[in-house]
């Protein structure tokens, strides 16, 4: 446990009595790459709310770290589901980031010794990500691929151990989706960074994945991609007959009617 980038025993969560998921147990290893998959309102934010420490378990044990999940951890990375951007805002991308490198450091004193640290930290992760080139460009600007590569800057520049993405691939192309997991899977391998990414569709993620977290109709399965990807372990997620297959171009589609997951096809 102690040595796990995360940890869980027995894991439920609720809310207002109602009872989100539970018997949830996982074991993420530091410098794992894990998918975090699951249909709408199934609870994937709910999970990253826990690591955060930003929500209470209703019962069972989590850990980050070997301790418990608390706010503000220096440790974690977030890249959360939506930024509102103003297209009419000039902030640009160096800027944002270094706010990601100061956080809580951050002083309205200009001190040019802090100024150049920042300066440094998030031209690094804007180089790390590959949108060196976006340091000055502004956020309006942008387009969606562009500033998920910022957003990600933002996040790394801190040097974290551990990174929570939520929901990333939205508004993506399959392109752009699947340059983006590269982009994290390089992470994890050159920084030894632990990597939780919440999606929908499992295809852009499939060749890069060590552990796969499925949460469906209030329980959660977790392993290695080939062990919860499976008709069986799904049918028995779901509690209703799912079949899993793959299209002639090696793509993971689950088939057990619309109602299942919509989003899993291609």
């Amino acid at each position: 446990m102690n040595g796990d980038a995360a940890w869980a025993d027995r894991l439920e969560v609720g809310y207002r009595g109602q009872r989100v998921w539970s018997d949830a147990n996982f074991r993420i290893a530091r410098g794992e790459f894990v998918a975090v998959i699951g249909p709408n309102g199934a609870g994937k934010t709910t999970l990253f709310r826990l690591l955060l420490g930003l929500a209470k378990p209703t019962g069972g044990r989590v850990t980050v770290f070997g301790e418990l999940p608390r706010r503000g951890n220096s440790k974690i990375g977030y890249v959360p589901q939506s930024h509102l951007v103003d297209r009419d805002t000039n902030v640009d991308a160096r800027t944002l980031v270094r706010l990601g490198y100061s956080g809580p450091r951050f002083s309205p004193v200009f001190d040019p010794g802090s100024y150049r640290d920042e300066r440094r930290a998030a031209d690094d992760a804007l180089e790390a990500v590959g949108a060196g080139g976006l340091a000055e460009k502004a956020l309006g600007a942008m387009s969606g691929g562009e500033l998920q590569r910022v957003f990600l800057a933002e996040a790394l520049a801190s040097r974290p151990e551990m990174l929570l993405l939520d929901e990333p691939l939205a508004n993506l192309d399959l392109r752009r989706a699947r340059e983006l997991v590269e982009l994290v899977h390089g992470l994890v391998e050159t920084r030894g960074v632990t990597a939780l990414l919440v999606a929908h569709d499992i295809n852009p993620l499939i060749r890069c994945l060590d552990k796969v977290i499925y949460i469906a109709n209030g329980r959660v399965a977790t392993g290695l991609p080939s062990e919860v990807l499976t008709t069986e372990s799904l049918t028995r997620l779901y509690g209703v007959p799912v079949e899993v297959l793959r299209d002639s171009r090696g793509n993971l589609v689950i088939v057990g009617g619309e109602d299942v997951h919509p989003d899993a096809s291609p």
